[in-house]
């Protein structure tokens, strides 16, 4: 199983991330991972924002995963945000996003890619982990949160 510790670096967590919409929240999750993975940010937001015209990536319950294939990586790589305000998604419920989980992977990574993506998925479709994060304290405590269930899932 695909662990979130493999997927995530502290710096890529991020608590009260403020954007106005998704245009906005697509930019800033480009130059986090830029920042921490040594990608262009814009090739970041696009490349997200292409995936998302085919249909939008928010799963409901106020949760998005919004993801890619970019070159210049060698694994599967992850943002993940909780928003300072909620803000629409497009998503099946209708519900705004305030839960984040950006994946990039590389173009040729078809299997690692839907497993990173059902391994988020699965996490974030826990009700008691999504409330969990949500009222965290600290980027720390939701880094923390995250990559804990690794560990029991180890065990």
């Amino acid at each position: 199983m695909i662990d979130l510790s493999d997927l995530l670096l502290p710096q890529t967590v991020i608590e009260r991330l403020a954007a106005a919409n998704k245009k906005a929240l697509f930019q800033q999750l480009g130059a986090i991972a830029g920042e921490a993975y040594g990608l262009d940010p814009a090739a970041v937001a696009e490349c997200v924002a292409e995936r998302e015209k085919l249909g939008s990536t928010g799963f409901g319950a106020g949760i998005a995963t919004p993801h890619g294939k970019l070159a210049g990586l060698d694994h599967v790589v992850g943002v993940f945000a909780r928003l300072a305000h909620p803000i629409d998604f497009s998503a099946v419920d209708d519900v705004a996003v305030d839960i984040v989980f950006m994946l990039l992977s590389p173009p040729e990574a078809g299997a690692e890619h839907l497993k990173a993506l059902a391994r988020v998925s699965r996490l974030l479709r826990d009700r008691t982990t999504v409330a969990k994060l949500r009222g965290a304290g600290s980027q720390d405590a939701i880094y923390a949160l995250l990559t804990a269930d690794d560990a029991r899932d180890a065990a």
